[in-house]
């Protein structure tokens, strides 16, 4: 184990010391992430997030000297689609989906434009960031119809409400069920291209999450059922001999599924473990 010293540690380190600032007041371990680009600002900042709800300063493992050096490898999601993101638009005016169309091409993104919801709904899947620019009033399914539809199969893609007619009752059903924005035309121009930026990012990080849950889904279900009873047990804290104790068998054993559980998993130290664990709904050690 690679323990962590004053040097300053590379890009992909995870820094521990003995300060209280970065987890608001806990008295124990204090983890830091450098951050060098956007994509590792988000993961240091939601790793800083998570860790700071647990009391790793309980188990003996996870005190200051002994806190392992990890691998970005562990944290970083899968990869992205690299395609410019898409703005749908589904308006059944068809001089509305030519000036948002055109609006939109001139920020620079994609622009797809659907006459009906049921049209929409036909078109697969994007894997890249994307958002919905949606009429209230549309001839098949309406707006909000098509807003639960969007929730629960495309949750990552916000969606921005247009409408020529709304008043405050459609609002608040809107906003409730999780629309970024609802704009009432005419809108200006720069007030829509600033939400949908704002919706376009909120995209990217949810298929980042969604990406990053897959990838441990799967290195989760390449382990063994004692590989899994072990995980269990140790990112709860328990010491080897412990574990063994729990499920009847040596420590050495112990050692070597715990070896291997880290290995599948891709976890360079025992709180990155306790993080994909916690992100998988495993039971951990929380404040």
């Amino acid at each position: 184990m690679t323990t962590v010293s004053s040097t300053p540690t590379p890009r992909a380190a995870i820094a521990a010391s003995a300060t209280s600032d970065r987890l608001g007041g806990f008295s124990g371990v204090s983890l830091s992430y450098p951050r060098t680009s956007r994509t590792d600002e988000r993961w240091g900042a939601d790793f800083d997030r998570r860790m700071a709800g647990w009391r790793l300063q309980s188990l003996p493992q996870f005190r200051a000297t002994e806190v392992a050096v990890a691998d970005d490898d562990d944290l970083r999601p899968a990869p992205i689609s690299d395609e410019t993101p898409i703005v749908f638009v589904v308006d059944d005016d068809v001089s509305v989906r030519e000036s948002l169309e055109s609006l939109v091409c001139s920020a620079g993104w994609q622009s797809e434009t659907f006459e009906s919801a049921q049209e929409f709904l036909s078109r697969p899947r994007t894997l890249c960031p994307s958002c919905l620019v949606l009429d209230v009033t549309l001839p098949d399914l309406n707006g909000l119809e098509l807003q639960k539809w969007v929730a629960a199969e495309r949750p990552d893609m916000p969606i921005i409400f247009i409408t020529g007619h709304g008043d405050v009752p459609m609002t608040v059903q809107a906003m409730k069920g999780g629309a970024l924005e609802f704009l009432t035309k005419p809108f200006v121009d720069h007030v829509l291209l600033k939400a949908i930026g704002r919706a376009l990012e909120l995209s990217r990080i949810a298929l980042g999450d969604d990406a990053e849950i897959r990838e441990l889904r799967d290195r989760y279900a390449s382990l063994s059922v004692r590989e899994r009873e072990v995980m269990t047990l140790v990112v709860r804290g328990l010491l080897n001999k412990l574990v063994g104790a729990e499920l009847g068998i040596s420590e050495i054993t112990v050692k070597a599924h715990r070896g291997r559980v880290m290995q599948k998993m891709a976890a360079r130290s025992l709180p990155a473990l306790v993080m994909m664990a916690a992100t998988l709904g495993l039971p951990v050690p929380m404040a």
